[in-house]
C-alpha cells in the first residue's frame, strides 16, 4: 500500500515540476482572473473545479505562450509565402568625380560632341572642376521563376500544419497534466483527513485511559502506552500537513493564483468508468494520435524538400530584368537638372531589358553542396519513417499498458470499498471490545491500521483509474467518457 500511494504522490510531484516551468510567478496581494475580469484576495477562499483550475493554467502557462508565438511565426510564414514570386525594384542615384584625365574619357567627349551636334565639346582635358563630375540615375526591375518556388511555398503550409499538430498536442498535455496535479492534491487531502481521524481516536482513547487510570480501573501502564500513541502521531499528521500546504501554494502558483492564496477543491475523485479493449481502440483510434500526425506532416515537408532541390538543380532558372538608368555627360556637370531631359541631348538611357535561362551547374555535380543536401533530406526521410514505425509500436505498448490498468483498478475499487465496510465493522467491534476492556491497545490499533490502509487503497485505486484513463485518451487523442 505504501506503495502505491508513494506512485502517487510521485505522479503528482512529477505534474508539479512540469508546469512550476510553465506558469509564471506572481507576489502580488490580488490576481485578476483573465475569464472574468474578477479581483482574486488572498484572504478569500476561491472555489475552484477541475475545470477552472485548467482554465487558470492554460491563460499563465509561458510555454503555450511561447508555443502561440511559434505557432503564429508558421502561420504567417505559410501565409506569405507566396511572396517568391514578387519582383526586386532597385532605385539608385549615383555621382562620380574622375581623379584625372583618361583616353576613353576624351573619346566619350568626341563621341557626345557628335550626337549634340556641338552642343558639347570635344575636349582634351578638363578645365573646371565640374567637369571632372557626372550623374548616373538606375531604376531596375527583375523578376526570377523556378519551379522549386511552388515546392517551396508547399513546404512552408506542411510546416504551418505540422506546428499546428505541436500546439495541440502541447495543449492536452497542459490539460492533462494539471488534472492530474488537481486529483494528487485531492488524494493529500484525504490522506490528511484520515491521519487526524486517526490522531483524533488516540487522543479519546488517551482521555479515557487517563480517566479510567484515576478510577483505578486500568493500570499507569495502560494508560502510558495510549499516551505514547497519541505523541507519536502528531509529527505525522504536522508532516503532511505541512506538506499538503507546501503543495497546495505550488498548485497556486502553477495555475495562475497568487502565492497563499486559500482555495478549495470542488471536484472529487470519483472516476467515470469506461468498458474499453486494446484491439479496438487501436482500430478506430491509433491515427489519431498527435506525434504521429506531427511526424506525417515532417515527411511530407521532407518530400518536398526533395522535390524543390531537384527542381532547383535540373530545371533552370527565368531571369527577367529591365533597368532605365539616365545619364547626363554634359558641359553643365553633374549639378544640370534639365526640366525636360528628352530635348537636352546630354541626357540619354543606357538601361536595357534581358531574358535569361540560368543553370547552376556546379549544383549538379554529385559532390557539390546542393546534391549532399539531398542525400541529406532522403535520409532524414528514413529516419522520419522510422520514427513512425517505432512510435507505433510504443502507442501500442501504452494502450495496452493503460487498459490493463483500468481494468485492474476497476476491480481493486470494487474489491477495496467491499474491504472498507468489512474493516469499518470490525474496527467499530474492536473498539467496543477495547472500551469493554476485553481487547488490547494494540489488537486495536491494528483494526484501525487495517480501515485506513484499506481507504487510502481504495482512493489510491479510484486515482489510478482517472490518471491511466486521461493517459489513454491523451494517447490516442480521444474523448472516451
Amino acid at each position: 500500500m505504501k506503495k502505491i500511494f508513494g506512485l502517487a504522490l510521485f505522479y503528482f510531484a512529477a505534474a508539479m515540476f512540469v508546469f512550476a516551468q510553465n506558469s509564471s510567478s506572481t507576489s502580488t496581494a490580488t490576481a485578476t482572473s483573465e475569464s472574468n475580469g474578477t479581483e482574486i484576495s488572498n484572504t478569500e477562499v476561491v472555489k475552484l473545479s477541475i475545470d477552472e483550475a485548467v482554465n487558470y493554467a492554460l491563460q499563465n502557462s509561458r510555454t503555450l505562450k511561447s508555443n502561440d508565438i511559434d505557432l503564429e511565426l508558421k502561420e504567417r510564414a505559410s501565409k506569405y509565402s507566396w511572396n517568391v514570386f514578387l519582383p526586386t525594384l532597385q532605385a539608385t542615384g549615383t555621382m562620380s568625380r574622375t581623379n584625372e584625365f583618361s583616353p576613353a574619357t576624351a573619346a566619350s567627349n568626341k563621341l557626345m560632341n557628335q550626337l549634340s551636334g556641338g552642343m558639347v565639346p570635344a575636349k582634351t582635358g578638363y578645365d573646371k572642376e565640374e567637369d571632372r563630375w557626372s550623374t548616373v540615375g538606375s531604376l531596375s526591375a527583375s523578376w526570377n521563376f523556378t519551379p522549386a518556388y511552388i515546392a517551396k511555398i508547399r513546404i512552408s503550409k506542411a510546416q504551418y500544419e505540422a506546428g499546428l499538430v505541436t500546439w495541440e498536442k502541447s495543449q492536452k498535455e497542459t490539460i492533462t497534466n494539471i488534472k492530474k496535479a488537481y486529483y494528487g492534491l485531492l488524494l493529500q487531502q484525504e490522506s490528511l483527513k484520515i491521519k487526524k481521524t486517526s490522531l483524533e481516536n488516540a487522543r479519546r482513547r488517551m482521555i479515557q485511559a487517563q480517566t479510567n487510570f484515576k478510577n483505578g480501573s486500568i493500570p499507569e501502564i495502560q494508560f502510558l502506552q495510549t499516551q505514547v500513541n497519541y505523541e507519536n502521531t502528531k509529527p505525522d499528521v504536522d508532516s503532511a500537513e505541512q506538506s499538503l500546504v507546501q503543495q497546495e501554494d505550488l498548485f497556486a502558483f502553477m495555475i495562475g493564483l497568487p502565492v497563499g492564496t486559500k482555495f478549495e477543491l470542488t471536484s472529487s475523485i470519483e472516476p467515470v468508468y469506461v468498458d474499453v479493449e486494446t484491439e479496438e481502440l487501436l482500430a478506430k483510434y491509433a491515427e489519431n494520435d498527435l506525434q504521429i500526425k506531427s511526424l506525417k506532416k515532417n515527411i511530407e515537408a521532407a518530400k518536398l524538400g526533395i522535390t524543390a532541390n531537384d527542381l532547383s538543380t535540373w530545371v533552370p532558372t527565368l531571369a527577367l530584368n529591365y533597368a532605365y538608368q539616365p545619364v547626363y555627360m554634359g558641359n553643365e556637370g553633374a549639378w544640370h537638372f534639365s526640366k525636360d531631359l528628352g530635348k537636352d541631348s546630354a541626357w540619354y538611357d543606357s538601361g536595357s531589358f534581358s531574358a535569361s535561362l540560368v543553370w547552376n551547374i556546379t549544383n549538379m555535380l554529385p559532390w557539390s553542396s546542393n546534391r549532399q543536401q539531398a542525400k541529406d533530406y532522403k535520409q532524414q526521410l528514413v529516419q522520419l519513417q522510422l520514427n513512425i514505425e517505432t512510435l507505433k509500436e510504443n502507442q501500442k505498448v501504452q494502450v495496452r499498458k493503460a487498459v490493463d490498468t483500468l481494468h485492474q483498478a476497476k476491480e481493486q475499487i470494487d474489491a477495496m470499498g467491499r474491504n472498507v465496510k468489512v474493516a469499518q465493522r470490525a474496527y467499530d467491534m474492536t473498539v467496543r471490545s477495547y472500551q469493554s476492556g476485553t481487547t488490547e491497545l494494540l489488537d486495536l490499533r491494528d483494526a484501525e491500521a487495517s480501515l485506513n490502509q484499506a481507504k487510502l487503497g481504495q482512493i489510491n485505486q479510484k486515482f489510478q483509474y482517472i490518471s491511466a484513463l486521461m493517459d489513454l485518451e491523451n494517447t490516442l487523442n480521444v474523448d472516451l467518457k
